[in-house]
C-alpha cells in the first residue's frame, strides 16, 4: 500500500482534459507518484484512443463502487451523473491501494515541479486544504455576483450542522484535495454504520463530499490537522478569470504561490470532446453573456 498516489476520476466528455492534466503529471512528478484514473468500464477503451495507456494504472468506476459491501450492486444506475461522481470520488479509498490521495478532476494541470512532501508532512499525516474562502466571496460580492458564494455558505452549514458542529464554516470545494483514508474510515465508523446508511445516503450535491470530509476530520479527530491553503488556482467562473487576468495575473506569476491552475469546466467548454448537445441559439446566447462579462472585467 503506498503512503500517497494521485487519482482522477474522470468520464468520455473530459478527456482532452484529463489528457492535459497526464502530461502535466508526467513533466513535474518529481517523484514519480503513482497516477490512477477510473472510468465506466465502457469508456475504457475511448480513454486508451484519447491518451494511451502509459503514464497512469486504470481502476472502474464500478469496481470502486464494489468494493463497498454495504451497498446493492447497480445502485449507481438510480442515482444522477453528479452524485456518482462524489461517490466514487471519495469511495476510491476502500480499494486498499493507498493511505492516502490526491484527488485531482481532470480541469486541473500542473505548472511546476511538485513531490510528495507538497501533499505530506514530515511524519506522513497528509495536509488539509482548509480555509474560510473570505477572500472569493469578497471579491464575488465586489463584483456584483453574491449568488455563487452564498450557494457554497448554504452547503457548508447544512453539512455542519448534519453534524451538529458549531463554529466557523470551512471549505476545500475545489481539487486538488489531500484525502486520508483514515478520515473516510472514521467517517464511516462513527457516523454512517450506527444509523445503518452508506455514503450514498449523506452525499448529495446539496451535501457535497468535500464538505463531508472535513466536517469527519474536525468531528472525529482520525488524523491531526495540518492545515494549508489550496494548491491550485481556481478560477471559478469566467468573470473571476478576466478579472484576475486584468490585474496582471499570468501562469509564470502562479508559480510563485501555486502548483497548477484549473480552468473550471463548468464555464471553460472550449476542450469538451464531442459535439455539444445544446442549440445553436443556446451556444450563441452564452458566448454573449461571456462576451458581456470580459467588458465588465474593465469597469
Amino acid at each position: 500500500m503506498k503512503d500517497i498516489v494521485l487519482y482522477c476520476k474522470s468520464y468520455r466528455k473530459d478527456f482532452l482534459r484529463l489528457k492535459r492534466l497526464l502530461e502535466s503529471i508526467q513533466r513535474y512528478n518529481v517523484d514519480q507518484i503513482l497516477f490512477y484514473i477510473s472510468t465506466p468500464e465502457d469508456q475504457h477503451e475511448d480513454l486508451i484512443h484519447m491518451i494511451g495507456s502509459s503514464g497512469y494504472q486504470w481502476v472502474s468506476d464500478q469496481s470502486i463502487i464494489a468494493a463497498n459491501p454495504n451497498v446493492p450492486p447497480g445502485i449507481e444506475k438510480n442515482r444522477s451523473g453528479g452524485q456518482t461522481q462524489q461517490v466514487i470520488k471519495s469511495e476510491f479509498w476502500r480499494l486498499g491501494l493507498c493511505e492516502n490521495y490526491v484527488c485531482l478532476d481532470s480541469d486541473c494541470l500542473f505548472i511546476k515541479d511538485f513531490t510528495r512532501s507538497d501533499f505530506l508532512a514530515v511524519d506522513g499525516t497528509p495536509y488539509t486544504v482548509i480555509y474560510q474562502n473570505k477572500e472569493y466571496f469578497q471579491l464575488a460580492v465586489n463584483r456584483g455576483h453574491p449568488k455563487a458564494p452564498r450557494s457554497l455558505q448554504i452547503e457548508g452549514d447544512r453539512v455542519k450542522a448534519l453534524f451538529e458542529r458549531v463554529g466557523p464554516t470551512y471549505y476545500c470545494h475545489c481539487p486538488p484535495f489531500i484525502w486520508s483514508a483514515k478520515v473516510w474510515a472514521s467517517l464511516e465508523l462513527n457516523y454512517l454504520a450506527p444509523r445503518g446508511l452508506t455514503f450514498w445516503d449523506i452525499c448529495t450535491p446539496e451535501q457535497p463530499e468535500t464538505h463531508l470530509y472535513l466536517e469527519a476530520l474536525l468531528n472525529f479527530r482520525a488524523i491531526p490537522l495540518y492545515p494549508i491553503e489550496q494548491l491550485m488556482r481556481v478560477y471559478y467562473y469566467d468573470w473571476h478569470y478576466y478579472l484576475l487576468r486584468r490585474m496582471g495575473e499570468t501562469t509564470t506569476k502562479l508559480k510563485a504561490n501555486y502548483l497548477g491552475v484549473i480552468f473550471q469546466s463548468s464555464w471553460d467548454l472550449g476542450m469538451d470532446y464531442g459535439r455539444s448537445q445544446k442549440s445553436f441559439l443556446s451556444q450563441s446566447l452564452k458566448r454573449l453573456k461571456r462576451f458581456g462579462r470580459y467588458l465588465q472585467s474593465f469597469i
